[in-house]
């Protein structure tokens, strides 16, 4: 217990933080314990949602900062937060409807505070490009972790497999994720087609980019260990970690209008579980939880490649954002099973060979 209050300290404070300012605001508009008592529920489930949408988020932010520079894990777990949380959830969804109003950042701020509704109406129109962008860059980054040609460890055997086969093929995830954007596409009106199809192309283009540039500085990296240079930078795995937040993110922030159109409601709970994601993400780099669990990012990269096509389709079908968040809970916790159950298994094995060693 005392382990896990180290790792999630803050993040009990932080909400309770938020929660007392939630109960200060829900007094101060409604002047009713049953009308603070409702928008401290919408709160505590909001949290819920943005926590069940982005725990996979925590497992892979958990896999690229084991392997990043101390300093640089100190900066995403500090910038990083201010980044997540502040950032994407309350300065994107304002960006949103000044860009797509035409209004400056004050009067969009002040659009989303006096006339929610308006403010959820121009939010939701976005959602289109929102869609193509974000459901373009997460199918990427799931696809690119099975289509790897050094992978050698395989859950969903004969399917990791059979894509592994086709790892040494160039550009084939991005093949993939063309024909399914395409196939999207062509259920929307030719106008929708074009926003769905220029946001989806420039999520494809983000995620080469931060891979490009990722690959250049541990070129330059590997090359000044080579010098015995000290080797001190992580800006690559940095600037991935914040994209691919952002893109998880998009869902919540969308998905939160389901509940509330109060700006300042929707902030609160985002927050919150934006926090818990983070405190998670260092429990899991810090205990070493995915070298224990072998199978526990497959299962997050699974569930991403289903966030990233549930996405995608959204341009067109309605997918409630429960059923994507169960999605990812089932996806995640198979993968822990049999990550327990392999760990089980090496240990009967392991404990049944001692004594013919011995004899």
């Amino acid at each position: 217990m005392a382990t896990l209050l180290r790792f999630y300290k803050f993040s009990i404070l932080f909400t309770l933080a938020c929660f007392g300012l939630a109960a200060w605001y829900g007094w101060a508009s409604t002047g009713t314990l049953v009308g603070t008592f409702s928008l401290l529920w919408i709160v505590l489930v909001l949290s819920i949602l943005e926590v069940s949408l982005s725990f996979d988020n925590a497992v892979v932010n958990a896999t690229v900062l084991r392997d990043m520079d101390p300093v640089w894990q100190r900066r995403f777990l500090t910038i990083g937060i201010l980044i997540a949380v502040f950032g994407m959830r309350i300065v994107f969804p304002i960006a949103i409807v000044a860009i797509a109003a035409d209004l400056g950042p004050i009067e969009a701020m002040t659009l989303s505070l006096n006339r929610p509704s308006e403010y959820e109406r121009i939010v939701s129109e976005a959602h289109l490009g929102i869609a193509g962008f974000g459901g373009a860059f997460l199918a990427m980054v799931g696809l690119s972790f099975f289509f790897d040609g050094d992978k050698d460890v395989h859950w969903i055997a004969s399917v990791e497999r059979a894509i592994n086969r086709f790892s040494n093929v160039p550009a084939v995830e991005i093949g993939l994720v063309l024909a399914l954007v395409y196939g999207v596409s062509t259920l929307l009106t030719p106008e929708e087609s074009v926003t769905f199809l220029t946001a989806a192309i420039l999520g494809l283009v983000t995620f080469i980019a931060v891979q490009g540039l990722g690959a250049i500085i541990e070129q330059r990296e590997i090359r000044k260990k080579a010098a015995g240079e000290i080797v001190r930078s992580g800006l690559g795995g940095f600037l991935y970690l914040e994209v691919l937040d952002a893109s998880f993110s998009f869902d919540g922030v969308i998905g939160a209008f389901a509940l509330s159109n109060n700006m300042i409601i929707i902030a609160l709970g985002l927050s919150v579980g934006a926090m818990f994601v983070r405190s998670m993400t260092i429990h899991l780099v810090q205990t070493g939880t995915l070298a224990q669990y072998r199978y526990l990012e497959h299962g997050a990269f699974w569930a991403i490649i289903v966030l990233g096509a549930i996405m995608l389709l959204s341009a067109e079908y309605h997918i409630p954002e429960t059923i994507t968040g169960l999605i990812g809970a089932v996806l995640i916790g198979l993968s822990l099973w049999w990550s327990i159950r392999h760990n089980r298994r090496v240990a009967i094995n392991r404990a049944s060979a001692e004594p013919a060693v011995q004899e």
